[in-house]
């Protein structure tokens, strides 16, 4: 089985107090969403009807995505239509030729990192400006977002210090948060003022209206969208809502469960071009439609891109988002992206404890957890695991299924661990690597049951 993951962790753990502060970091944003949830009674009723909505979006996502784009067209958009990465980057350059653009600002947008938008305009020429601040420190460090809220999470401020001072001249040591965001701001105002096209994402795409709403805390979406002559949005095909009278719903639970937020501070609607200006909507498949034919793993299409099962998965907090090596890292992208390429990401659902935190904080109810635990499956089935593991997974299910033998073993692991400490920790015993043996019980906890039942 690819082990990529569990190498890249092995980086990202090997500097200790950085690992424990992202843990910590990370955990403090779960707090704050767990005091935003619990001071709002509904949740659990905004949560059931999230789920429900979404399970109808995608059991007639053929209506409503030709109604959508109706609606658009005639408020004056140019829809387009891409099957996979390839074709949204051909589409987005095509505009870019025929509009003679040079100068390009981008707000967040996952969709565009997963097709990976930024390289293919820069092979042909073009600079792309992230404007979200996140996006934008990552993007001088010439990293991929580790987060898709939180894209710098894994730096410090004297990270971010020494990347501005390399790429902006700011003064050396300097760290105070609010003199590095005006060091961002005034560098990235004359982007967004020579800027000739603006790309943004899609957070909702309502099919009754032929609209769609961008979410961000910068405004830098608002920014470069209203100087721009030329818009373009790219969504995947899972972001549409039937009605605009849905959009409360999500836009209720999408900043409380992102950053504990009560709503987003922009949440920008966006219906049609203004007069001296093209918008253009590229609506993307990219292995959409074949997760959404297996039945198993269809509710992952339902996910609003909170990132709470992120800050919530002890598995991600204490390994970093680079260790998924995908777009999408966290729970989430491990039940994502093996629908993309099996192949090459067969590590991710096993890069979890199944501790069902995931599900437990999914404002939309995707059973993250256990689709985790299915692909698992899947990933066996189709050979994508090392025969050494799977030659272990045998011999445990075997011992598990005989309860003789599973005692036997307890006693001679439990003797072992007391006199032969030394065997146990060593390079072949892969559990003990990142971690400390415990003391060998005394007993195990069938004899002490059987004792105390005495």
């Amino acid at each position: 089985m690819n082990s990529k993951h569990a190498a890249l962790s092995e980086k990202f753990i090997a500097d200790e107090p950085r690992t424990n502060w992202h843990d910590e970091t990370l955990w403090f944003v779960r707090e704050k969403r767990d005091k935003a949830t619990h001071g709002l009674p509904e949740w659990e009723q905004l949560r059931e009807w999230a789920s429900q909505i979404k399970n109808h979006t995608l059991s007639n996502l053929n209506a409503y995505l030709t109604e959508f784009e109706e609606k658009a067209k005639a408020n004056g958009i140019k829809v387009h239509w891409a099957a996979d990465a390839q074709e949204h980057n051909e589409i987005v350059h095509s505009i870019i030729k025929k509009n003679n653009i040079q100068k390009i600002v981008k707000s967040k947008s996952m969709l565009t990192e997963e097709c990976h938008l930024n390289d293919y305009l820069q092979e042909k020429g073009l600079e792309v400006v992230d404007t979200d601040l996140g996006e934008r420190i990552v993007q001088f460090r010439k990293e991929p977002p580790s987060h898709i809220v939180l894209p710098a999470i894994h730096l410090k401020k004297q990270d971010v210090s020494d990347t501005f001072h390399e790429h902006l001249n700011t003064e050396k040591g300097n760290n105070d948060p609010q003199y590095l965001t005006e060091a961002a701001r005034q560098h990235l105002r004359s982007k967004f003022i020579e800027a000739d096209l603006a790309i943004t994402g899609v957070n909702f795409a309502i099919a009754e209206t032929g609209g769609f709403v961008v979410c961000t805390n910068e405004g830098n979406a608002d920014m470069g969208a209203h100087t721009a002559k030329v818009h373009i949005a790219c969504m995947g095909f899972e972001k549409i809502i039937p009605k605009a009278e849905h959009l409360s719903v999500f836009l209720r639970i999408l900043a409380r469960s992102a950053t504990g937020q009560a709503i987003t501070t922009y949440s920008s609607h966006f219906h049609k071009p203004r007069p001296d200006q093209e918008m253009h909507l590229v609506i993307v498949d990219n292995g959409r439609s074949r997760q959404l034919g297996r039945a198993d793993f269809k509710n992952s299409l339902k996910c609003i891109r909170c990132a709470a099962c992120f800050n919530t998965c002890p598995v991600y907090r204490r390994s970093g988002g680079h260790s998924y090596h995908t777009t999408t890292a966290g729970p989430i992208g491990s039940i994502l992206n093996p629908n993309l390429d099996m192949k090459t990401n067969a590590d991710l659902p096993f890069a979890s404890t199944l501790c069902g935190s995931c599900s437990n904080v999914c404002p939309v109810k995707i059973d993250i957890h256990e689709q985790l635990w299915k692909w698992r499956q899947e990933i066996v089935k189709e050979g994508y695991v090392s025969s050494d593991k799977k030659t272990a997974m045998k011999g445990m299910s075997y011992m598990f299924s005989n309860p003789a033998l599973y005692r036997f073993v307890g006693i001679i692991g439990r003797w072992m661990m007391r006199n032969f400490p030394n065997l146990l920790k060593s390079k072949h015993n892969l559990w003990f690597k990142q971690r400390e043996m415990p003391e060998a019980p005394k007993k195990s906890f069938r004899d002490w049951y059987i004792d105390h039942q005495k």
